[in-house]
């Protein structure tokens, strides 16, 4: 391992990542050949096989997983040398590595300009991803922060509220429902649905109301994007329910309207999140502190769920 370097270890860690020579060269922005040949060149210093291909997939073997392990390591205390020594000078630089659940987009967005502006010396690798596969990257410690809507119960984290995320029942404003109070959940059972992809935490949430209620829906559309979904809903295809949060945080849509259904608005909340036991960076407590901040400000211009 003497002959190993820093440049050999990050190219191994991004193929190991993505299980591609192919991939990693994009990331990398470097040539498929360059990759290949600082992989072969590792595994001369290591001395054994880190990966064995299957078909057109590379997985890695005994050796290359404990090397996995090592990198992330060696990257971590790399990174924190460097948000501790900028530090010390005074100065708020470094890099955060956020994972987000797919609705967060229509807020998110609207927290990290401002934080950017900020800390202009902070670089942000932002991962957009649905409920399943945030819960994988946090098992793997993969980020230094998580946004998501639902705290995991298999996952020893740390989870910390930080602004509301009612779930409501949206339709297309020419509805028959439209205008109409206090609407029993009974009566969606008559409606043609649309749902979010199996995994999705507002999925989850709905199903379980209407479980609870003995209610079950036509589900005419299943689909993997909230935008898919409004379109679909302005299009007369069905009725939904999705985070109000869908709509903007002003809460305004000229096509779609929220039903006034019983047992809506479904109350939770997003957390920001991370591994238990975690010691959180400078740069990712610097952002931790700040989306308190400012999820206050934001919930108080955010008005009530209403049609």
């Amino acid at each position: 391992m003497k002959q190993a370097t820093l440049h050999q270890l990050k190219v191994f860690e991004v193929v190991a990542r993505h299980g591609s020579f192919t991939r990693a060269a994009e990331e990398l922005f470097l040539t498929q050949p360059t990759v290949s040949i600082q992989v072969k060149q590792l595994t001369k210093a290591v001395g054994s096989p880190l990966f064995e291909q299957v078909g057109k997939r590379l997985y890695l073997t005994d050796a290359g997983r404990e090397l996995m392990v090592t990198c992330r390591e060696i990257f971590d205390r790399l990174a924190q040398f460097e948000m501790t020594l900028a530090e010390m000078k005074g100065l708020k630089q470094g890099r955060l590595r956020l994972s987000v659940i797919t609705t967060t987009k229509y807020f998110v967005p609207r927290l990290l300009g401002p934080f950017c502006q900020r800390y202009p010396g902070i670089d942000i690798a932002l991962q957009v991803t649905n409920h399943e596969r945030i819960l994988s990257r946090m098992s793997e410690n993969l980020d230094d922060l998580y946004i998501l809507s639902q705290i995991p119960d298999h996952l020893d984290v740390c989870c910390h509220p930080f602004l509301e995320n009612p779930l409501v029942v949206l339709a297309p404003v020419n509805h028959p429902l439209a205008q109409q109070k206090n609407i029993p959940l009974s009566r969606l059972a008559g409606e043609p649905f649309i749902m979010r992809e199996a995994g999705s935490g507002t999925r989850s949430s709905v199903q379980q109301l209407f479980e609870r209620h003995e209610v079950s829906v036509k589900v005419r559309l299943e689909l993997g994007s909230n935008e898919a979904i409004k379109q679909a809903i302005a299009g007369g295809l069905g009725i939904s329910v999705l985070s109000r949060h869908t709509l903007g945080l002003d809460g305004v849509s000229s096509e779609l309207t929220i039903l006034d259904v019983e047992g809506f608005p479904i109350s939770r909340h997003w957390y920001i999140a991370y591994p238990a036991g975690k010691q959180l960076s400078v740069v990712a407590r610097t952002f931790f502190d700040y989306l308190l901040e400012e999820a206050k400000r934001i919930a108080g211009e955010t008005p009530a769920s209403s049609n």
